[in-house]
């Protein structure tokens, strides 16, 4: 009886670990979206703006905070958030693949076969 507790532990640990893997990897797609939605945001925003002459008004929102701006003053701190979002989801990806490729390492190591019911 004893040797079968010890196969039965082992496969839900592998199972848990699996689980986790699933979940982090899940997450970080998650944000990869929102990031790319927000990047998309800014990008359309930016679209607009260009066109526009640069001391027309337009109203940014800082913190939960609508402020007064003029075209000139948000066009450069849309580029520069623009740029932060691609680098950060720059990082996702990577992140993303390495976790992938963890988790396949992983599942080569313990010799784990995904079956789906």
């Amino acid at each position: 009886m004893a040797t079968q507790a010890a196969p039965a532990k082992r496969q839900q640990d592998l199972q848990v670990q699996y689980s986790t893997y699933k979940n982090t990897l899940q997450q970080i797609a998650q944000k990869i979206g929102d990031v790319e939605q927000e990047a998309e945001e800014h990008k359309l925003v930016l679209e607009t703006l260009q066109p526009l002459p640069e001391d027309r008004k337009c109203f940014r929102m800082i913190n939960g905070v609508l402020v007064e701006r003029t075209v000139k003053d948000v066009i450069p701190a849309l580029q520069t958030n623009a740029e932060g979002l691609k680098k950060v989801l720059d990082d996702l990806v990577k992140q993303y693949k390495t976790k992938q490729d963890e988790l396949e390492k992983w599942k080569k190591k313990n010799n784990v076969q995904v079956v789906q019911s």
